[in-house]
C-alpha cells in the first residue's frame, strides 16, 4: 500500500472515532452515554461484557483484540448457523451456514463497546461480502452479533459512518451484517 493508501487508512481510521455520534445525530457525549449504557445493559450485574464479531478468519481477529487493555478473553468460534456444535470441517463446507467469529469478553470500565467497534472496521476489509482476502466461502463473511439494542444501535452507527469514509475514498458497500447475537460454539 503506498503512502496516499496509508494516509486514506488513518484519516478514516480517526474519523471513526468522531463520526458514529455525529452520523446518528447524537453529540460524541450522548454516544458516550449510549455505550456506556450499552454496557451495563450486557454486563447484567457482572463486572464484564460481551461482544461478537465477524472479519474472516477467526484466527486473525483475535490478535488486535487481545492487545487492547481491558479485553479479558478472545474466544474462536462459530455462530449464526443452523447446526448445534458445528465442526470446523462441517462450517467450511460451506453446508452450515456459520460464520467463524470471535467472542471478546471485556471489562467496559476500561475499554467501551465503541473502542471495539473501532478495532473490528479497522481489522478487516468490510466490502468484500463472503471472503477475505484469499479466505472464500460464508463463514468469512462480516458480521457483529449484537447482545442488547444499545449494542446494536452504536454498531450500525459505527457503519454508517465507515461506509461514508468508505464511499468517500472510493471503495465498496460494506457487506456486514448485524443481527441479534445467536448462538456461540467454540472453535
Amino acid at each position: 500500500m503506498g503512502r496516499m493508501g496509508q494516509l486514506t487508512l488513518l484519516t478514516l481510521a480517526i474519523t471513526l472515532l468522531v463520526l458514529p455520534a455525529v452520523a446518528c445525530g447524537a453529540s460524541p457525549d450522548e454516544a458516550a452515554t449510549a455505550s456506556k449504557t450499552s454496557e451495563r445493559t450486557a454486563m447484567q450485574d457482572s463486572k464484564t461484557a460481551i461482544a461478537t464479531f465477524a472479519g474472516g478468519c477467526f484466527w486473525c481477529m483475535e490478535a488486535p483484540f487481545e492487545k487492547l487493555d481491558g479485553v479479558i478473553e478472545v474466544v474462536s468460534g462459530y455462530t449464526d448457523g443452523h447446526l448445534e456444535n458445528p465442526t470446523y470441517q462441517e462450517v467450511c463446507s460451506g453446508q452450515t451456514g456459520h460464520n467463524e467469529v470471535v467472542q471478546v469478553i471485556f471489562d467496559p470500565r476500561q475499554v467501551d463497546y465503541a473502542q471495539l467497534l473501532r478495532v473490528f472496521w479497522e481489522g478487516h476489509n468490510p466490502t468484500q461480502g463472503m471472503r477475505q482476502g484469499n479466505d472464500r466461502g460464508t463463514q468469512y463473511r462480516s458480521g457483529i452479533y449484537t447482545f442488547d439494542e444499545g449494542q446494536g444501535e452504536l454498531a450500525r452507527c459505527s457503519r454508517q459512518a465507515y461506509q461514508q469514509q468508505l464511499a468517500d475514498a472510493g471503495y465498496g458497500e460494506i457487506t456486514t451484517e448485524i443481527i441479534p447475537a445467536p448462538p456461540f460454539y467454540y472453535a
